[in-house]
């Protein structure tokens, strides 16, 4: 039975991954894109080694310590990679279709160097 579950939650990690890969296809932005891989491959890399933990009980430990470890480091890549996006000048949509109080910027008022900010 716990195979079967198992096999389950595979498949299921499985298609969110499928899913993260059709959001980075797309999501027109690289804002966007970011959301939409991060979120889903952080979900579906849990789902399949929860699932592998199910299905090998033997070795639970290292299951557990790849989904520590995914679960820590893939929204802080993200965030790093957004971060340096958006201080390389890299429009995001709302700034072509957004209204004038979602296109005002403190982050990088805040980091401008001529403003009194650090980077």
């Amino acid at each position: 039975m716990t195979e079967i579950i198992g096999a389950l939650l595979v498949l299921a990690g499985a298609l969110f991954l499928f899913l993260a890969a059709l959001g980075l296809i797309r999501m027109p932005d690289v804002y966007n894109r970011m959301q939409a891989g991060t979120k889903a491959t952080t979900l579906g890399s849990m789902l399949i080694f929860i699932g592998f933990s199910l299905y090998n009980p033997g070795h639970w430990q290292k299951y557990l310590l790849l989904i520590l470890f995914i679960f820590l480091t893939n929204p802080l890549s993200s965030h790093a990679l957004a971060r340096a996006a958006h201080f390389s000048g890299i429009p995001a949509l709302l700034e072509k279709y957004g209204s004038p109080e979602t296109r005002r910027d403190d982050l990088r008022e805040a980091g401008d160097p001529e403003q009194g900010g650090v980077r």
